[in-house]
């Protein structure tokens, strides 16, 4: 069995095809646009890398010997599906791809769930979700748009708020029945809390700012669980583990489905919230305004 390296170019078996179908070393350079001794070099290192003669000279032409004649079989059929496919590659729509930048708890609680609708109204855009555990360096990432949590400045770009920051405390049902008596801040600080560490949090609204914008004095929980990560947050929250904080819309989903139950009566709201990013020196492409639409619908 010849392995990769022993088999013979593309162009031998080309210029051999063209000669065999012709029956005429002349006839097959005129067709491929070369000279007839290049033809007859072609042919005679195919033959002698195959130890075979794959024509029988005669007088003005050659003929196929009975290699030659399975070769060219073989070679035509393979040369056809090769043409088939290339056709196919050329004339299948080119899709286009925008590169999203934005956090894990965007991207895994509110943008994952939706993409499925982008999809199916544009078939021929690809995305490409880049996420950051810290805060998305604009200046490094190379993306077509983000979408980031804080105030909305963000120097040499432009912005437009996307999300509100909505807080609220969330729990599991289960620990919701465990402590019973959850009518005020006091009461929350006697379940263990789960705590968003400050290099996540420093623009979130964590707990001690809850309780002050609730015109309420913060005091230290019995119980605090932290976390550098929002996703594992939820996912604790979700086993009972204790009390997080939960942002609209990124825990909605939870809520609705029942693993999660809110808390309203502690509900808050800040001034920040989730932008769309662009770049002001690059006006959106078709792709990415398609992707911007679809965003604030």
């Amino acid at each position: 069995m010849l392995t990769n390296s022993e088999l013979p170019p593309l162009q031998s078996l080309v210029i051999f095809e063209a000669s065999a179908r012709l029956l005429s070393f002349t006839a097959a350079a005129r067709e491929l646009g070369t000279t007839q001794p290049a033809v007859s070099q072609q042919i005679r290192a195919l033959e002698a890398s195959l130890g075979v003669s794959l024509f029988e000279r005669i007088y003005r032409g050659v003929v196929l010997t009975d290699a030659g004649h399975v070769l060219l079989k073989t070679t035509q059929s393979s040369l056809q599906d090769l043409r088939n496919v290339l056709q196919k590659i050329k004339q299948k729509p080119k899709t286009q791809r925008i590169t999203v930048a934005t956090d894990f708890a965007f991207a895994a609680f509110w943008l994952m769930p939706r993409l499925p609708d982008f999809r199916r109204q544009h078939k021929d855009i690809d995305i490409r979700i880049q996420t950051s555990q810290s805060e998305v360096d604009l200046v490094s990432i190379e993306a077509d748009v983000a979408v980031l949590f804080g105030d909305g400045h963000y120097q040499g770009y432009l912005s437009e708020k996307l999300l509100p920051e909505i807080v609220y405390p969330v729990c599991s049902p289960k620990l919701l029945d465990e402590y019973a008596c959850l009518t005020n801040l006091e009461d929350l600080v006697k379940a263990p809390l789960l705590k968003l560490n400050a290099e996540m949090g420093q623009k979130w609204i964590d707990w001690e700012q809850l309780f002050q914008l609730n015109n309420c004095q913060w005091q230290p929980a019995e119980s605090v669980m932290e976390f550098d990560n929002y996703t594992l947050l939820v996912q604790a929250a979700i086993s009972g583990q204790g009390i997080g904080l939960g942002w609209f819309p990124l825990v909605d989903d939870f809520i609705k489905s029942g693993v999660l139950v809110e808390l309203p009566n502690f509900k808050v709201q800040s001034d920040n919230g989730y932008y769309i990013v662009l770049s002001k020196q690059q006006a959106p492409t078709a792709p990415v305004a398609a992707f911007l639409d679809w965003l604030k619908s």
